[in-house]
Order: C-alpha cells, then sequence, then structure tokens
C-alpha cells in the first residue's frame, strides 16, 4: 500500500542537509510568519511545510496534481482532518512498540509484540477504508481517488476478518504447536509453527480415534527444562516473527507516510482559515515551464505582513510576461520591499503545489529561488557591507542554474552609487546572459536609468507610487526610474514638528540628504 498524495508515482521524503542560502531564503521572505501560521502551534505540521515549502517542483504536472488534491481538502476539510488523526494514533501506536517487545532479540517476543501492534493498527486501516467506501464518489482528484480505490482494493472485509484471525491465533492462548525433523542424534532440524487443529464438537471428539504419541511434562521447578522449550519455541516462531516484524514495518511506513503527507495539506487548510478571515484572497496558479518568461499577477499581496498586522493588506497587479529582468524603483517606504517578498513567496507557493496569496497569478516554474537583501552592519567589524555582499553573491552565483529566479533587494547600495551601479550592472548583464530571471529593487537611479536607455525587450520597470502630497499607496505600477526616491517626505514626516529645515549640501540634491538623514 502507498500513499502518493504529493507525489504520482512516489512517497515524499525530506530532503537531506541544505544550503546556508536556504536560511537566507527563510529569513528574507520572513517565512517563519507563514510557516507558524500553517503549524498552529504543531511542530510537526511545521516541519513538513517548511521541507515541502523549500523542496520546489519543477514538473508542472505535479504542481497540478497537488492542487486537485488540495482542492478536494478545501471540499472537506473536517474528513482530511479525521484521516489525519487516525495517523496520529497509528505514530502513537508505534511509539509504544519499545514496551511491546518488538525490539527484543527473542523470535517470541518479537513475535507477541508485533501481534500487540498490528491488532490496533488493523482497526484503523479498517477506519479508513470506510472512509474511502463512503468518499470514494465524493473525490474529484486523482491523487484521492487512487487512494481511496487502493484501500477498497487491499483491504476488503474478508481479508480483514482473516488477518484478525492470524493475530488471534498467534496470541497462542492454548500453547504453541510446533514440528521438527530429527536428524542422526535424534538432533531437531526445520523447525515450523503449525496452525492449531480446528476446534471440533464434543461428539466428534468422544468418536474421534486417538493417534499413538508421546509426550512429557516439565516441572515448574526445573528451570532448565523451561528454558530448554523457550529454545526450542523461539526456534518455531522465528519465521513466523520475521515475517509479522516485516508487516509491521510495512503498515507503520504507511501510516507514518500518511501522517507526513496529510501534515502538508492540513498546514494548507490551517493558512487558508486564517487569510480568509482576514478576507484576504487566495488562487490556484497556472505554472508554466521553466523556459518560457510568464509572469502575470492580480492583487498579489505578501500574507506575512497580513497575519502580522492582522488586517487586510494593498495588493498589486503586474503584467512582465517575457521579461527576464524586472527594476523597481520609486518612493521609500512605498512597498518595493513588501512587494519584492511577495514575490518570492508567490512562487514558492506555486512550485510546492498549494495556492497563492493573489486572485490570479500565472508564472513560468523556477528552478531555484535566491534572495539577495539588505543586511545590518557586521558588529563584529569583521569585514564591511560591500565585502559582505559580494561574499554572499558570489555564494549564490556558486549555486545558481538557468532559469533560477534571483530578488535583490537595495543590493551594493553600501557604496556609493557609481561604484555600487557598476558592480550591479556587471552582475545583471551576467544573470541576463544565462537565462537567469531577476526582481531588483534599487535606489541607484543610474543603475535603473541604464537599463532603461537601453529599451530591452526583457526588461521591466515598476514603481513605487506616490501621490502629488507625498502619500504613499504602497501600490507597484510601471513607470520609468526617477533620480529621486522622495526622502524629503520622510524627513519632513520625522521632524514635522521642527522647524529646522532640511540642510543643503553643495552638489547633492536635497531629497538625496533627506533620505540620509534621519
Amino acid at each position: 500500500m502507498r500513499v502518493f498524495l504529493l507525489f504520482q508515482d512516489r512517497d515524499f521524503t525530506p530532503s537531506g542537509k541544505r544550503s546556508s542560502l536556504v536560511d537566507d531564503l527563510v529569513k528574507d521572505l520572513e517565512l517563519e510568519v507563514l510557516l507558524r501560521a500553517m503549524a498552529c502551534g504543531d511542530e510537526h505540521l511545521f516541519k513538513v511545510a517548511k521541507e515541502v515549502l523549500l523542496a520546489g517542483l519543477d514538473d508542472p504536472e505535479t504542481i497540478l496534481y497537488r492542487q486537485d488534491i488540495l482542492r478536494d481538502c478545501l471540499k472537506h476539510v473536517s474528513l482530511v482532518r479525521r484521516m489525519y488523526d487516525i495517523s496520529v494514533q497509528a505514530i502513537e501506536a508505534k511509539r509504544k512498540a519499545s514496551f511491546a517487545g518488538i525490539f527484543s532479540r527473542y523470535p517470541s517476543s518479537i513475535l507477541a509484540g508485533a501481534v500487540r501492534i498490528l491488532q490496533p493498527l488493523v482497526d484503523m486501516l479498517e477506519d479508513l477504508r470506510h472512509i474511502a467506501d463512503e468518499y470514494v464518489h465524493e473525490f474529484e482528484s486523482k491523487g484521492f481517488t487512487r487512494f481511496c480505490t487502493m484501500l477498497q482494493s487491499e483491504l476488503p472485509d474478508t481479508y480483514l476478518a482473516a488477518v484478525r484471525e492470524c493475530l488471534h491465533d498467534l496470541e497462542f492462548t492454548k500453547g504453541v504447536l510446533i514440528s521438527a525433523e530429527l536428524q542422526h542424534g535424534c538432533v531437531g532440524n526445520n523447525y515450523l509453527l503449525r496452525k492449531p487443529p480446528a476446534k471440533k464438537g464434543w461428539i466428534s471428539r468422544m468418536w474421534q480415534k486417538r493417534l499413538p504419541g508421546y509426550s512429557f511434562s516439565v516441572d515448574p521447578r526445573d528451570e532448565g527444562g523451561a528454558r530448554a522449550l523457550s529454545e526450542l519455541k523461539d526456534r518455531g516462531v522465528n519465521s513466523a516473527a520475521n515475517a509479522l516484524a516485516q508487516s509491521v514495518d510495512h503498515v507503520v511506513h504507511f501510516f507514518e507516510t500518511l501522517h507526513q503527507e496529510l501534515a502538508f495539506y492540513l498546514g494548507c487548510l490551517n493558512l487558508y482559515e486564517q487569510l480568509s478571515a482576514l478576507g484576504e484572497p487566495v488562487c490556484f496558479p497556472l505554472p508554466f515551464p521553466p523556459h518560457e518568461r510568464k509572469h502575470f499577477v492580480r492583487g498579489l499581496y505578501d500574507p506575512c505582513l497580513a497575519l502580522t498586522i492582522q488586517r487586510k493588506v494593498v495588493g498589486n497587479d503586474i503584467y512582465a510576461d517575457g521579461k527576464d529582468l524586472v527594476i523597481i524603483t520609486g518612493a521609500n517606504q512605498g512597498g518595493k520591499s513588501t512587494f519584492l517578498r511577495s514575490i518570492g513567496i508567490a512562487q514558492l507557493a506555486m512550485q510546492c503545489g498549494m495556492f497563492v496569496p493573489a486572485e490570479v497569478f500565472q508564472a513560468n516554474i523556477c528552478r531555484g529561488i535566491f534572495t539577495h537583501f539588505r543586511r545590518k552592519e557586521d558588529v563584529t567589524l569583521r569585514s564591511g557591507k560591500l565585502d559582505e555582499e559580494l561574499k554572499r553573491m558570489s555564494d549564490i552565483v556558486d549555486e545558481v542554474v538557468p532559469n533560477s529566479l534571483i530578488l535583490c533587494n537595495e543590493s551594493f547600495e553600501s557604496t556609493n552609487e557609481r561604484e555600487g551601479s557598476e558592480i550591479a550592472r556587471n552582475i545583471l548583464d551576467a544573470f541576463l546572459e544565462r537565462r537567469i530571471k531577476v526582481f531588483f529593487v534599487t535606489h541607484h537611479y543610474e543603475l535603473a536609468h541604464s537599463f532603461y536607455i537601453q529599451r530591452k525587450n526583457n526588461v521591466h520597470f515598476l514603481r513605487a507610487e506616490r501621490k502629488s502630497n507625498g502619500e504613499r499607496t504602497f501600490k507597484v505600477i510601471e513607470g520609468e526610474p526617477l533620480r529621486t526616491s522622495y526622502g524629503e517626505d520622510l524627513y519632513q514626516k520625522i521632524f514635522k514638528d521642527s522647524e529646522t529645515p532640511v540642510p543643503k549640501v553643495e552638489g547633492v540634491p536635497r531629497e538625496q540628504v533627506a533620505h540620509t538623514a534621519p
């Protein structure tokens, strides 16, 4: 029996040690907020959600396969939780295995422990089969339909009854029947566990002809004889103990896999309930192959921000089909970083097969997702900020492949504009040459303008919207780069009660002074 609720042809296996760049991705996109919302305090849900979210798919067919299963989960929430609870009970039975003797080195103890574990697991398998019988026609996804059909075909009532009867016999309530062959010197060989004869009525037993045989009894005080009988019993039940222990491993593995794969969908349900309570929309995205350049978005928002402030946030639209580079400029505190995070979270959500925090989302799959966000000053003073930025970018270059996605937030702004623009321009040119998709937030006008005047068809320009009175709408709209980031707005907002004007510096625009003054 196989679960196959995350993949069509295999079980989900958690990956091993990940790159340190994954930690940067989690930190820069503030994924801890999203994962905690999915977990609702359950560490197992948190762990599985993180594993699945970061193990992105590059196959549109598998993404759509998971989306269909998630749609079924949204229609049958209580049923999915019920199935998950059954898997939890099975895991608890497995946890008690150490007290049941299954890990003993004696075959008779292994057999007895396996029997005690399998008896409740058979009941849980029957519960799952009853769910399959009742709801198989209500599921629409290929994954759940296959799962229910598998339970029906593999676990009919006749089979479960035979298993229970076999487990009852293996309890040996009336002793153990073992056969053996005698070799030279009356040495026993080929010990086999035998099924006890069927119980007959008293009339049949009265007229039954007794076969000649020999028997003996071991005195209760004969420790050596008891030990010898125990060794004979272990020889006889050894094969049965091995077979039943393997059956326990198979059934427990089935429930552990079900527990893990349903945990992802349960986390999605938890997140959906919280976003719906805030009035935020979600949609099932349409994935495109990695080599295409597709990015059509309507109403995209940062779910981590919404979950943090517990209210609906501003969504954004973007049409960037055929674009390899999207440069985002505009007013300070205008929502550029939030927009960049929403792009990254939506891409991760799409590629793990869940819904996306947007009204509409269509994008190509990316082979890898990387972030290069601005960091605080190194308090140890081991290296300057520019050195630290270059090192992190070098680490990304070592791992990036064509058709990856890189999200840069104010990269190389720790140095002057001319030097920072030159560094960024050379790196971006190399990325474009390697067909790497980049979203780049910058305040360097020289950098943004140099790409704008080239009028390349694969470069798109967005700008954080600002009204004429200085108000930020937190919308990101299409627009050419501007020389100013309107830092003077922030200066006046912070020092609005002060009569101190924005200082003038020879050769430096006033708004640029205001940008750095606070």
